[in-house]
């Protein structure tokens, strides 16, 4: 386990890019010592777990970790879920905007490639690093969001959006999975010319926002848009160590 954990903070770099504070990138509960399968999720949670136990996996690789609720006494569901995780000796390693940034295995390059979209640019400014990525092109807004439905129905989730005007096109895009709509991104989009932005999902208001400012935004599930990261990440270790992997599905409809 500990020399997958140190590829695994090394390939992220886990311990440089800034994060939440309940994020808590990287190992988040240890267990007894060799992994014999990975299991991929997107949140932490009793679900997961206990799908993880019935594939017989021991290392759990998570996007939402164990911590992302914030301080809480270890009663209740919180018990449940450690009492699951130290009975089955399941490690747990976590890793959230380290993932949604990455070149290679990040949910916001690997979004743009499943909506045939060639990202070319940085996008999305989070404490001097960006998250997401952009790119020029030139396809009617009604097409992208077709795709961008077809990919959240495969992934447990839809999509909403806000007015398309007829006959609009998409010439310059933004991503960012997750709840990608914020004050932040919108600003930023409007500085530098994206006129469709696509997100997870974002508060209502970020809709209206939107249309004063003559920017789309297609909002295409916060769960569907960051199953791919942990999924890729998944595989690849289990190619690079010899190992089983399984992707855990548990869509929460947002």
């Amino acid at each position: 386990m500990i020399e997958i954990v140190r590829y695994l903070d090394t390939l992220l770099e886990t311990s440089t890019i800034p994060d939440y504070p309940n994020a808590i990138n990287g190992l988040q509960l240890a267990n007894g010592g060799a992994i014999r399968k990975i299991a991929a999720c997107v949140d932490f949670s009793t679900r997961t777990i206990s799908h993880a136990i019935e594939e017989k996996a021991n290392l759990l690789l998570v996007h939402h970790g164990m911590f992302w609720g914030g301080l809480r006494p270890i009663t209740g569901p919180a018990y449940e879920r450690l009492r699951m995780l130290l009975e089955n000796d399941i490690a747990v390693y976590a890793s959230h905007l380290p993932l949604d940034r990455h070149p290679i295995f990040g949910n916001n390059v690997l979004l743009s490639r499943q909506l045939g979209l060639g990202a070319s640019g940085e996008f999305a400014q989070y404490k001097g690093i960006a998250i997401g990525v952009s790119g020029n092109a030139d396809i009617a807004t009604n097409e992208l969001l077709e795709r961008a439905r077809r990919f959240a129905q495969t992934h447990g989730g839809d999509v909403v959006t806000t007015v398309i005007p007829e006959g609009r096109r998409t010439l310059r895009w933004a991503i960012c999975t997750g709840g990608g709509a914020s004050a932040d991104t919108l600003q930023e989009a409007a500085e530098t010319g994206v006129d469709t932005l696509i997100v997870g999902e974002g508060p209502h208001w970020t809709a209206v926002e939107a249309a004063e400012l003559d920017i789309i935004i297609i909002y295409a599930g916060h769960y569907a848009t960051e199953t791919l990261g942990v999924g890729a990440l998944a595989q690849h270790l289990a190619e690079k160590f010899n190992l089983e992997w399984t992707m855990i599905h548990a869509p929460t409809g947002l």
